[in-house]
């Protein structure tokens, strides 16, 4: 039986460890990455060159890289941060790796197929938009809307429902296509309202999550993210990502058994997005609420094999 096609939605940390994780598993995985990051080393590139915030980007980048020497060392140069306090303090190299041949270019898309192919990526990078996006929420305990990556992931108070200026995004065609192509979507996990929930309000990229034929799996966050989540059990998760795209019929939610306190109420609340409940060990077991790439990507395997 041939590997999996499998597309990962997501952005930053959380979908850096799926990716991790599903190279393992098959080497047609391609990454849908969120291009809403205003802070940082992204921020700043973001308004100085109008381009693509390309931190998210460069992460996914960097976890598919090859394993041999030569990916090893590209992949290092692309992470390294410059240091003191001049004009490139802060800046990863690969973010302006990125910036620049996305501008030298003049297409984002390219611009990441030419890394992939330096690093020697076992997989595709691709924005989930060829333009950079603005998250704005609604935060319980604000009168006025939260604008910004970074002001909605440090907002104080819960934050109920994002939405992405502008409104209606274009989807890129390139990420449109892996998705309807794809035999497995997986979303999360990750910083739920800033990277995995904005996939959902790209219209072709909706639109494309209904119309594939592709089975989709939500991997769950080990914990609930400062202030983002704050609070959060398990199934709120389904329960804010149902809300956000009420149509979208999910067919696996995987959590890790440790985090479940109530299985029923999960059970119940993967049954209401139309799929079931797969529990296993997914923690690295360190005490800190990270994946174990090893024990995703077995978790992954069992799941896309039944």
């Amino acid at each position: 039986m041939s590997p999996p096609r499998v597309v990962a939605l997501g952005g930053g940390h959380g979908l850096a460890a799926t990716l991790s994780a599903l190279r393992q598993v098959t080497p047609d995985v391609i990454a849908v990455v969120t291009v809403a990051d205003d802070g940082g080393s992204s921020g700043r590139l973001r308004v100085e060159l109008e381009a693509l915030p390309p931190g998210d980007l460069r992460m996914a980048l960097a976890a598919l890289a090859g394993e041999d020497d030569w990916g090893r060392t590209w992949e290092a140069l692309l992470q390294h941060r410059f240091g003191g306090d001049g004009p490139l303090a802060g800046h990863a190299v690969g973010n302006l790796i990125l910036a620049g041949l996305t501008e030298s270019t003049g297409d984002p898309v390219v611009a990441l197929d030419l890394v992939a192919r330096l690093l020697g990526c076992a997989g595709r990078v691709l924005p989930m938009s060829p333009v950079p996006l603005e998250i704005c929420a609604d935060v319980d305990g604000s009168a006025e809307e939260v604008v910004g990556q970074v002001a909605v992931a440090t907002a104080r108070g819960r934050v109920t429902s994002v939405r992405l200026r502008p409104q209606h995004p274009p989807g890129c065609k390139q990420a449109v296509q892996a998705v309807e192509d794809a035999e497995w979507v997986v979303f999360g996990p990750g910083s739920w309202f800033t990277s995995v929930l904005p996939h959902l309000l790209v219209p072709e990229l909706r639109d494309a999550l209904h119309r594939t034929s592709a089975r989709r799996l939500v991997a769950l966050n080990l914990a609930p993210q400062t202030g983002e989540t704050e609070g959060f059990s398990p199934q709120e998760y389904l329960e804010v990502l149902a809300e956000h795209a009420p149509d979208l019929r999910i067919d696996v939610v995987l959590a890790d058994e440790q985090m479940v306190v109530d299985t029923r109420a999960l059970m119940a609340a993967a049954e209401s997005v139309g799929g079931r409940l797969v529990l296993a060990p997914l923690a690295r077991g360190d005490g800190t609420p990270r994946h174990d790439p090893a024990r995703l990507a077995a978790a992954y395997t069992q799941v896309f094999g039944n």
